[in-house]
């Protein structure tokens, strides 16, 4: 078990502020906060690093952990990388797509990329096409960003098949978001994503994959317990999964 870094930087420096009540987006009839530090333009990617470890995320420059009334099912996890074992099935999905080609490109807007992100949205998350139809929004969400973020892509062929953004940490990489071709059978891109992104920590030598909330009532989340062992962030310290939790202590 280990207790997350002490944050860098001087509370005296950071605000932290709870959001008005809205709709959660991953239980049905829940309402939720969330906790909100700020401003935003002073922390970098080593004090991000630390805000990650004590149970933040963040969308595009926005950078919030759950702060709900009475609700305490988001639970932030990681996987230590050195000590995973595959499934069979994770296993399979490797070497299935053992042959996609990955790039590494800047941190800019890609029409083509965005069509795949429609595409993905609309067909594995049921989101309405017209609220979706946004380059702004899509850019606020996923290119904005005062950290050391990484876009990859995947191709087959000359066939777009998945990007990949994460942000590299002191101590890891933070998954960031993962979309990629719901249209090919058979196909279990997200799979492989989550494989190369721990092949990537084990290169850099980077212990940690840290991949955001668990939530064991919705789909959308609950996948993330198949990457065994995971560790959960539960009152401060990060410790075997699962564990009784709790709300995330305030931060004075």
């Amino acid at each position: 078990m280990s207790r997350p870094n002490e944050l860098s930087l001087p509370f005296s420096l950071l605000q932290f502020y709870a959001t008005s009540p809205y709709a959660c987006s991953y239980l049905q009839e829940e309402w939720a906060r969330s906790q909100v530090a700020t401003p935003t333009h002073l922390i970098n990617t080593e004090i991000y690093g630390d805000l990650v470890r004590a149970g933040f995320r963040r969308s595009g420059v926005f950078i919030y952990r759950p702060w709900c009334d009475t609700c305490t099912r988001c639970v932030p996890v990681r996987l230590p990388v050195e000590r995973f074992s595959p499934s069979r099935a994770q296993r399979r999905a490797d070497s299935r797509h053992s042959t996609l080609r990955v790039m590494e490109l800047p941190l800019l807007y890609c029409e083509e990329h965005y069509a795949l992100y429609v595409r993905y949205q609309a067909k594995r998350h049921g989101e309405n096409s017209v609220d979706l139809d946004s380059r702004d929004q899509y850019a606020r969400f996923l290119l904005q960003s005062r950290i050391d973020t990484r876009l990859f892509e995947f191709r087959e062929g000359d066939a777009l098949r998945m990007v990949c953004l994460v942000d590299v940490l002191n101590d890891g990489l933070s998954s960031v978001y993962t979309f990629y071709d719901p249209d090919v059978p058979g196909a279990s891109f997200g799979t492989y994503g989550i494989l190369w992104q721990i092949r990537q920590c084990c290169l850099r030598q980077l212990p940690y994959l840290y991949l955001g909330y668990w939530i064991g009532a919705s789909p959308k989340m609950a996948y993330k317990a198949r990457y065994q062992p995971l560790e959960a962030l539960v009152d401060t310290i990060w410790q075997p999964f699962p564990q009784t939790r709790k709300a995330p202590p305030a931060i004075a």
